[in-house]
């Protein structure tokens, strides 16, 4: 069972990284329930931070390839019960957070939420569809537990917006690279950059930027303006391939960057 820094764990460990940080997102229980217990163990070992995601009938703020994968993770029975029971029984070395929509959790049940999430390891949420208006109830059941509680920023953001966002948010800021869902081939204008330099300069915990990470140069190219990745749509489409996901999340890491 962790303590009650499960938030300054994910922080430490993107600060902490030797170069940009990579947050590693899986789908709990894809393929199959077995495989994804050794797929979380190679992505434990090359990761800085683990992004589950929770399998939802409407993963709206995702591509074609994670929802695929929540489908066919559903098909599989795969539940939060599941998923807690296999986080706290994988004893991983980066600090995990889950990514659900409001359902799932709710379904749980609220009330119980945060000692369930901490007693199993997990160190944070990511509720992409709970506006930080209607948030209170899970921040409710995951702040006293030192738990982090992500919030998401994009392009459009205003500065009103982004300071009361990244205010909220704990563990780190995540920051959508497009306006679009996951899994595009992105390719990085100069507004982008400048909007991430913006999220950067508004934020005194780490910002990691997300959708579209698919190469090692994106990486580099992000390298100078964010503390770390979330690479998503691309690590599920490797484990399709049968690519080892800890080599191929390693292979993104610009050879030679400083920390």
């Amino acid at each position: 069972m962790i303590d009650s820094t499960g938030a300054e764990t994910i922080t430490s460990a993107i600060r902490q990284a030797d170069t940009t940080a990579i947050c590693g997102y899986v789908t709990a229980g894809y393929p199959d329930k077995a495989a994804f217990v050794d797929i979380l163990a190679s992505v434990g070992s090359s990761a800085d931070v683990i992004e589950i995601g929770v399998p939802f009938t409407d993963p709206m703020a995702d591509g074609l390839t994670i929802q695929r994968a929540s489908h066919v993770a559903l098909e599989n029975g795969v539940n939060l019960a599941w998923i807690l029971e296999v986080v706290s029984q994988a004893n991983l070395a980066a600090p995990v957070l889950l990514m659900g929509y409001y359902n799932p959790f709710l379904a749980f049940g609220m009330e119980g939420l945060g000692e369930a999430l901490a007693g199993s390891g997990v160190s944070g949420l990511i509720v992409p569809d709970a506006p930080l208006e209607e948030s209170g109830q899970i921040r409710a059941m995951v702040e006293p537990h030192g738990l982090s509680f992500v919030q998401l920023v994009t392009p459009t953001t205003s500065d009103d917006r982004l300071a009361a966002l990244v205010g909220a948010s704990s563990g780190f800021v995540y920051a959508v690279t497009t306006r679009g869902v996951t899994g595009g081939n992105v390719e990085f204008a100069e507004t982008d950059l400048e909007y991430l330099d913006r999220v950067r300069e508004a934020s005194s915990i780490p910002v990691l930027a997300g959708f579209g990470i698919r190469s090692q140069a994106q990486v580099l190219a992000l390298s100078s303006r964010v503390d770390g990745v979330v690479v998503g749509s691309a690590l599920i489409d490797a484990i399709d391939r049968g690519d080892d996901p800890g080599e191929f999340l390693a292979s993104l890491r610009p050879t030679g960057e400083p920390a």
